[in-house]
């Protein structure tokens, strides 16, 4: 479908891929993922032609349609919040304006116009292309995806901007999903959605026909949604096949070989330098040593996982608390007209462990505030135990950084006296070292800044923790090594977070927000789902039994999900073909790139650059190879413009 060919890109002295070489088959599901800073948003402007590489080409056939859903929120232009989501399907809008301006000139034709027939056979041209496209439907299609998204139906009609940053993302991914592209980039797409709303999108996506490309740190979309995982990591692409999951358990694998690799590597290291320092000043050694020192020079360092830069802490231990670390009871709480809470109990034991959960206005983040103690309750109390030591770590803690201060200095506002000796070996546990302390905050990046807040929340043992998001701005690993210090954790802790693998890694129970109540249920994410899901069928179990009359009703919509479901086999049928074509060049062009790769590093290999002959030979199968690769990216780009149009 799309194919990146040997592009480079650079930011000043940093080279974040060259030589890069990608592509993309129709029907990939593919998640992308990497350190952060690596180029991973990078890459996916390239690919939908925001973004130009420095060198090397972007091959896409014309008729692709892609699509693309940036990490930040963008300004969204539209009249409403519907004519902004409409405006996602493009070609529908100016045939539907094309049969409009027809429809007019039609009108004030006479029968007899000789102009007459031919507009009336454009006509029912275009009006076929429009039915064929669902643009009768497509209104409808608009407000399902917005409310399947979260957005309520009264806001429909309201101008994008008076939205949220946070709703405006929403209005854009609903555009961008009622345009069916045939590839979609999603940058984060769960970043701004409840966990309702991600559920829905999921669902959404397994019915999806196109292509997507997703980097998301959610690594629970990522087990459901992605059959492949492309890893970007020092400028390079690799591929492996299924899950977020299968992928972490092949890179387990990998580093073990690595591991091993890299001790044979030092052991062989170690042996040549012996013989250098042995043999340096003797003469008749002496173009042995030279040899032996450009060779050393020449070797690429196996770097093992053991010896990448990554967060490591722990919490520090706090008082033991009472049993009964939070009684609230009774409690009420508003803000205007809008009533949050109504007659709320809560009771959290020592060790307690809970998620809070329910979607976007509940009152997740208003009940940390008022455990944490900067919300008052308007009637009831909320009362903490026995030696209770509360932290609150804030979705806006990251605003509360003091841009004008170095990292250095914000630890130190918030330390004690005693505890300022080891605030670099601190710093350090946050990759902040050497110079890296004296970076002012306004420089940090998101992921920097996540850091440091998190640093800071080291610098005061508590035995009760209410984390709000804390794993926003954290790329995979170092959400892992938070995960790892919260099981070691010993007091007590209830969070807020959209990420549902670190909910079920951390938690033994899920409190559901909602409705002015809190509900309690033990058990991890996963769990609470299948208690829902029984909730559900149990209540569609009642419906059935108390309108056996909707039974017919539903008749004409099972006529209508046969015809899609023969329309879609039938489609299915036909690609299926021209796919079996496409796999076999896929795999040739993959292994003929490879070879290509290796050829060039033998040509940089002073052992056969200094040898003619073997110069020739690794020359005449290189040009060789790429003019196979020539004709077959040939054959390639032409199935998928047909698979494009079937």
């Amino acid at each position: 479908m799309i194919r990146l060919d040997k592009i480079k890109r650079q930011f000043g002295g940093q080279v974040l891929f060259e030589d890069l070489s990608w592509m993309i088959p129709s029907g990939a599901r593919l998640g992308l993922v990497g350190p952060n800073g690596v180029g991973k948003t990078t890459l996916l402007r390239i690919l939908c032609g925001l973004d130009r590489p420095d060198a090397g080409e972007l091959h896409r056939p014309q008729a692709v349609q892609v699509g693309y859903l940036p990490q930040e929120v963008e300004t969204v232009q539209g009249e409403t919040v519907l004519g902004v989501a409409l405006a996602g399907f493009e070609e529908v809008a100016r045939l539907e304006s094309r049969l409009v301006d027809l429809e007019q000139r039609l009108a004030v034709l006479g029968p007899d116009a000789p102009e007459g027939a031919r507009l009336a056979t454009r006509y029912g041209e275009l009006r076929s292309r429009f039915e064929a496209l669902g643009g009768d439907r497509l209104e409808t299609r608009a407000k399902t995806i917005l409310s399947g998204l979260g957005l309520p139906v009264q806001s429909f009609e309201r101008r994008p901007e008076t939205l949220s940053g946070g709703w405006r993302m929403r209005v854009s991914l609903a555009r961008l999903l009622v345009g069916s592209p045939d590839l979609m980039l999603l940058d984060e797409p769960t970043n701004h959605l409840d966990l309702e709303a991600i559920d829905w999108l999921e669902r959404f996506l397994e019915g999806y026909e196109g292509a997507f490309v997703v980097v998301s740190h959610d690594r629970y979309f990522l087990n459901r949604m992605v059959r492949d995982i492309v890893e970007l990591d020092r400028g390079e692409l690799s591929t492996h096949a299924g899950n977020y999951d299968d992928y972490v358990a092949a890179k387990q694998l990998s580093e073990v070989a690595r591991e091993k690799a890299a001790r044979q590597q030092r052991r062989e290291i170690a042996k040549v330098e012996r013989f250098i320092e042995r043999f340096r000043y003797k003469n008749t050694k002496a173009r042995q040593v030279q040899s032996r020192i450009r060779s050393l020079r020449k070797t690429e360092r196996i770097e093992t996982a053991a010896e990448t830069r990554t967060i490591r802490f722990g919490f520090p231990p706090a008082v033991r608390s009472g049993d009964v670390v939070v009684r609230a009871e009774q409690v009420d709480k508003s803000f205007g007209a809008h009533v949050v809470y109504r007659g709320m109990n809560l009771l959290l034991r020592r060790g307690d462990r809970v998620a809070l959960i329910g979607p976007n206005g509940a009152g997740k983040s208003t009940l940390l505030r008022m455990l944490g103690g900067e919300l008052a309750p308007e009637g009831g109390r909320i009362d903490l135990g026995h030696n209770v030591r509360v932290h609150y770590y804030a979705q806006h803690q990251l605003l509360a950084l003091d841009p004008n201060l170095t990292v250095l200095e914000e630890l130190e506002r918030a330390a004690e006296p005693e505890d300022r000796s080891r605030l670099r070996k601190l710093a350090g546990c946050f990759l902040f070292r050497g110079e890296d302390v004296a970076k002012k905050v306004a420089v940090l990046s998101g992921g920097e800044k996540a850091r440091l807040a998190l640093a800071k929340m080291l610098l005061r043992p508590a035995n009760l923790l209410l984390l709000d998001e804390p794993t926003n701005h954290l790329d995979l690993r170092s959400r892992e090594v938070l995960e790892d210090a919260l099981n070691e954790y010993t007091g007590t802790l209830v969070l807020i977070s959209h990420d549902r693998y670190f909910i079920n890694r951390v938690v033994t129970g899920v409190a559901e927000v909602g409705g002015g109540t809190v509900v309690r249920h033990e058990g991890d994410y996963d769990e609470y789902l299948e208690w829902r899901r029984a909730r559900g069928a149990e209540e569609r179990e009642t419906d059935a039994s108390e309108s056996p009359g909707e039974v017919g009703d539903r008749r004409p919509r099972r006529e209508e999900k046969r015809r899609q479901a023969e329309e879609r086999n039938r489609r299915y049928r036909e690609q299926k073909v021209i796919e079996d074509k496409l796999a076999p060049i896929e795999a040739e062009v993959a292994t003929l790139e490879l070879r290509v790769r290796e050829l060039e590093k033998a040509q940089a290999d002073p052992e056969v650059y200094s040898d003619p002959d073997r110069a020739r030979g690794v020359a005449r199968e290189k040009a060789e190879a790429e003019v196979l690769l020539k004709s077959l990216y040939g054959q390639w780009e032409a199935l998928a413009a047909e698979l494009s149009e079937s």
